[in-house]
């Protein structure tokens, strides 16, 4: 093992540095912009749930900051309400979590955003989801969450 080492710091002591001519001052110069400008765009993405294990996708994404997920509920929804509650109840605690909001508009959609974007209300379905928010938190305590969830 010793004569392993020993040729290794021979082979390192006997290289000489190469100098490559038409270097710089050793600079090199990185194009950063071209990173940014792709991270920085905002993705609308649509998504089905079909089944619990179809959340995974939409929280990575999620978590990433840069998506706005339109999720279709309607299959789970015929196939399993119980996976359907566990599943958005999963969204919501990642949508607090990134401080983002979720809504569902329709019978069949949710719509969940990241922090910098909100979802407009119009004054009714405030005026609703207010007047109807104490049953529900008395119903489901530890369940306060952004939407009409």
């Amino acid at each position: 093992m010793d004569s392993f080492f020993s040729r290794m710091k021979k082979k390192m002591q006997s290289s000489e540095i190469e100098e490559i001519p038409d270097a710089e001052e050793g600079y090199v110069e990185l194009d950063t912009e071209a990173v940014e400008s792709i991270k920085s765009k905002i993705i609308v993405r649509p998504y089905t749930i079909t089944d619990f294990e179809d959340v995974k996708d939409i929280l990575d994404a999620l978590r990433e900051g840069y998506t706005i997920a339109l999720i279709n509920i309607k299959p789970l929804k015929d196939k399993d309400l119980v996976e359907l509650k566990r599943a958005i109840n999963k969204l919501k605690k990642t949508t607090d979590a990134i401080e983002g909001e979720i809504a569902g508009f329709g019978e069949d959609y949710i719509v969940v955003t990241p922090s910098f974007a909100s979802i407009h209300r119009s004054p009714a379905e405030k005026k609703e989801s207010s007047q109807e928010r104490p049953e529900k938190l008395a119903a489901e305590p530890g369940q306060e969450g952004k939407g009409n969830f």
